[in-house]
């Protein structure tokens, strides 16, 4: 068996077009969705990530507004940043680049962020949201993995899904997004008893842990649909999922690669939750 692939890629540009049809249609009316990113030090990897999401605003039409600090910025100051974003009428989403130097609580910063400009889906009122299943700007990556999966034509209703992985960004948020699909969750963690067993159970595996090419065929029931959030880079440089899509291709039905799986999705569901902030906040939905 040769599984299908589900190109994030081709996905993610679909969903842009139609982002930028309806920038478009905005602009009509004198709207344009502004994005701010907040870049505190010199990370590598979040500097790319800043690069392609203020790459992805010019491209569709959005105002944008990069950030970068020093990694000796005090937290007040990040703060104060914060709250000047909130207070400004161009600017509908927020987005200050995790992780943050360690002398900054990561946790006040979100906390700072305007619910209504929160197009991370962290803050602690749209997490509510989202458990209690009201509408709110859901995280970025959960929401693409749900996208990637109905866009595949796979329908979620009354499937068994195993979430591998119980992180705030990913893990949980894609268990309650899945529930609302009406899908039969299990979520497997480090301390997880027979995860083998439990995986191949799963009609929908969605791996979201951070170890290179970990769950290998003996995790995946015959045709299951596999999804690998995991971007792990590897000492020659090359970039691998948490899946060994080598090995997973040959007993799953559709799967994911890595890159151009998940990865491109990210982004493009931070601009759709930028879109959905600005029409909100001028009375357009």
């Amino acid at each position: 068996m040769s599984a299908t692939i589900i190109s994030g890629k081709q996905v993610s540009e679909e969903i842009r077009g139609s982002i930028a049809g309806e920038v478009k249609e905005l602009a009509a009316k004198g709207v344009v969705p502004g994005l701010a990113v907040v870049l505190v030090g010199e990370d590598p990897a979040s500097q790319v990530y800043v690069r392609n999401k203020e790459k992805a605003c010019h491209d569709l039409g959005f105002y944008s507004e990069v950030h970068r600090l020093p990694a000796e910025t005090s937290q007040e100051e990040l703060l104060s940043l914060v709250d000047k974003l909130n207070r400004q009428d161009s600017i509908n989403g927020i987005l200050v680049q995790l992780p943050l130097p360690g002398h900054i609580d990561e946790k006040a910063v979100i906390n700072t962020i305007t619910v209504d400009k929160d197009v991370d889906g962290f803050h602690p009122v749209n997490v509510g949201n989202l458990v209690i299943g009201d509408d709110s700007l859901l995280p970025c990556t959960p929401a693409g993995v749900i996208e990637l999966i109905k866009r595949a034509g796979i329908s979620l209703s009354g499937k068994h899904a195993v979430v591998i992985g119980r992180s705030n960004i990913v893990g949980k948020p894609v268990s309650l997004l899945l529930q609302r699909e009406n899908a039969t969750v299990t979520m497997c963690h480090s301390r997880t008893a027979n995860m083998p067993e439990i995986a191949r159970q799963a009609d929908v595996l969605v791996v979201a842990i951070g170890r290179a090419n970990f769950i290998d065929a003996s995790y995946v029931k015959p045709g299951a649909v596999v999804i690998d959030v995991g971007m792990n880079r590897l000492e020659n440089g090359k970039l691998a999922g948490d899946v060994d899509f080598e090995s997973v291709k040959e007993v799953s039905g559709p799967i994911t690669p890595v890159p151009g799986g998940v990865g491109p999705m990210t982004i493009t569901m931070l601009m759709k939750n930028t879109l959905i902030a600005a029409k909100r906040h001028h009375g357009l939905v």
